[in-house]
């Protein structure tokens, strides 16, 4: 009886929440539908920020010219208020203007590859034979905790590839480290260092899935109170497992690249080339670690065939000849960077605010198309359809493109910050944000999304969704994470705000696009993102016209404050 008992108490609950769901306006929802599929403008604004401002990286030109170019285009769409807000980098911008480099001997080639961000220029062309070094490691490090193993489980921002899922070692000691720059040191002078083995990669006979089977979507979002996840429902801390503790009398992989950056300069090495470490010509490039440009000599990421190439030259005992030519700019002015917002007015509730968004800084070894160029053009689409076909919504709409979101959503904390405060400090305007829908997971259709909430909160967006079960977007949760990490809402999310972020069909994503080289216009699927568009518009104007705003945690129920990253 207890048993029974217990399952239609639950059972009463979940209806319970299932009748909350708001009701949606269906005609207008239509109309946006048609409107999109008739009349988009989305692949014209993909071009624009990916083909005309790419790459778009924080503190550079290029993303200022791209917000200038945002406030231009949403006033002239009819939208109000578009501007910029300053926020402190605090480091100096960087790009990579140009780049080459050749094999000249035992052979002629060219070599494929990209810069790493912030590092310096080669002093005019950079020649001298090439020499291979290994860091020195510890013993093998211990397994990652269960906590650890379980904050990793598919969280990340996309797989790194191949050839980094060997076996994991502790730093060296001091001494040990010490003992290695003596006999390396002399080694390194006027030379093109290569730092570390090829990784080997095997051919992947497993192709990584494009889409989501509907079924696995729906069972995913089937219970109304949880269990689903969007994008940023987890929270999540990084997703890379950190390995047990080890011996803390060992240096950290940190530490070890600090005192490898300067025996290369105190030694006078010319260029360092690093293993891009996957398939298929791919290379990832960020950051040198610090954004600062003199602690460290010219840094290449070559793409695994060339690194492997040259490794077995060497192995050979030939002598290998390079070149190379790197013309890089710093920017002092980008210590401030910008996010950029733009708003169509409210009417009877006009001081809430109903916000929609994405980040539109980049990586710079692409345009930035799938992340997260086209996160921004859905958000900018979205706006523009309501205020194209003349909607007027209760509250305000307001649409904001974030910077610094690569270096850690230091864009979106400093806006939420500034305007809303925190649920234990609130600022006057915490009170009127009802939420913000946040897209940046490529190219893929939108499948379904996490709130910060309670489950009523997830209830209000379910009947807009159903709306397009036809196009595979199949549902919400609530999530009641207020970890960073991953993409802007959790920004909203750390503050105790309803931060809602959308899950998407991989396409290529994780395997192809985020943070590499051939991130770029090609890459994106017009059908998909004109529906991701219309969908976030219906969204945004079904939440924009509700009597009351979307609900939130009570005070007594809000999860604990957690520390942003």
């Amino acid at each position: 009886m207890k048993k029974l008992s217990l399952a239609l108490a639950l059972a009463l609950a979940v209806t319970c929440v299932l009748l909350a769901q708001d009701k949606v306006d269906e005609a207008t929802s239509a109309k946006i539908r048609s409107e999109e599929l008739e009349h988009s403008q989305i692949m014209h604004t993909i071009h624009m920020l990916a083909d005309r401002y790419g790459p778009r990286v924080t503190g550079t030109p290029n993303h200022e010219a791209a917000v200038d170019w945002v406030i231009a285009e949403t006033t002239r769409w009819g939208m109000k208020n578009a501007h910029k807000e300053g926020w402190d980098f605090n480091r100096a911008g960087w790009l990579n203007e140009r780049a080459w480099g050749f094999i000249n001997a035992p052979v002629h080639e060219n070599l494929k590859f990209e810069v790493l961000g912030w590092t310096p220029s080669t002093n005019g062309t950079a020649t001298g034979s090439a020499v291979q070094i290994e860091a020195p490691h510890g013993p093998p490090a211990p397994p990652p905790s269960a906590d650890d193993a379980a904050a990793a489980g598919g969280r990340g921002r996309g797989g790194r590839g191949g050839g980094r899922g060997g076996p994991q070692f502790q730093g060296p000691t001091q001494a040990e480290m010490d003992t290695w720059i003596a006999a390396t040191k002399d080694k390194v002078r006027g030379k093109i260092v290569m730092v570390g083995k090829a990784a080997v990669i095997p051919v992947d006979f497993n192709e990584p899935a494009k889409r989501r089977p509907d079924d696995q979507v729906k069972a995913q979002y089937e219970n109304p109170n949880g269990g689903g996840r969007g994008r940023g429902g987890a929270g999540g801390g990084g997703g890379r497992g950190r390995g047990g503790q080890g011996d803390t009398g060992r240096l950290s992989a940190q530490q070890v690249a600090s005192q490898i950056d300067k025996m290369l300069i105190d030694n006078g090495a010319l260029v360092r080339m690093n293993d891009a470490a996957r398939a298929m010509g791919i290379i990832v490039a960020q950051q040198h670690a610090g954004y600062d440009v003199t602690n460290t000599i010219p840094v290449v990421i070559l793409r695994n065939d060339d690194y492997g190439r040259i490794e077995r030259l060497l192995a050979d005992g030939d002598e290998v000849k390079l070149e190379f030519t790197i013309v890089n700019h710093t920017y002092p002015e980008g210590k401030t960077s910008y996010d950029v917002v733009a708003e169509i007015p409210g009417s009877d509730k006009a001081d809430e605010i109903v916000m929609l968004g994405g980040h539109l800084d980049s990586w710079h070894s692409a345009t930035g198309a799938t992340d997260n160029g086209i996160g921004s053009s859905i958000m900018l689409e979205a706006a523009r359809l309501i205020q194209s076909m003349g909607l007027k919504p209760r509250r305000t709409v307001r649409v904001a493109l974030w910077s610094g979101e690569e270096e850690g959503l230091l864009g979106s904390l400093a806006y939420v910050k500034e305007h809303f405060g925190t649920a234990e400090n609130p600022k006057p305007e915490f009170a009127k944000l009802d939420c913000y829908f946040n897209v940046d997971t490529g190219t893929g259709r939108l499948r379904g999304a996490s709130i910060f909430g309670p489950p009523e909160a997830a209830a209000t967006l379910r009947g807009v969704f159903a709306l397009f079960s036809d196009w595979g977007l199949f549902g919400v949760s609530p999530t009641t994470s207020r970890m960073t990490g991953g993409t802007d809402s959790t920004s909203f999310n750390n503050a105790g705000l309803p931060g809602i972020g959308f899950q998407q069909d991989p396409i290529e994503y994780n395997s192809l696009t985020h943070h590499t080289n051939l991130d770029t216009y090609e890459r994106i699927i017009p059908e998909d993102v004109k529906q991701a568009s219309a969908e976030v518009a219906a969204a945004v104007w079904q939440v924009a016209n509700r009597d009351q705003m979307i609900p939130r945690f009570t005070k007594d129920a809000m999860p604990a404050p957690v520390v942003a990253r």
